[in-house]
């Protein structure tokens, strides 16, 4: 089973207009998944051959946290849109409950 395929079975296939955008959202998912695994072969870190003390962040890791920020910010909205909210189906919150039994 593809890493795709994975993915597509998180959201509903109830063929809704949220299930075309995951579908489109799946695809950027599983390309910066590719791209971060190939970043995780680079060094992160250079140090400096005369002063092992001096180290400095190199592109790569640069690149790589970005990207594993778009990464973690692509899954919450992939989880919102099949209805999953926090990585689990949560029941309303109580405060929103309660705020919602203000309004009425």
């Amino acid at each position: 089973m593809t890493r795709k395929e994975e993915l597509l079975k998180i959201i509903n296939k109830t063929g809704s207009q949220n299930d075309i955008k995951a579908a489109q959202l799946i695809d950027e998912i599983v390309f910066i998944e590719e791209q971060l695994t190939e970043l995780k072969k680079l060094p992160f870190i250079a140090v400096n051959p005369k002063n092992p003390m001096q180290q400095k962040a190199t592109p790569a890791s640069k690149q790589y946290k970005e990207m594993m920020q778009q990464y973690n910010n692509s899954l919450r909205l992939l989880f919102r849109l099949s209805g999953d909210i926090n990585g689990e189906n949560e029941e309303e919150s109580p405060l929103r409950q309660w705020v919602k039994s203000r309004k009425e």
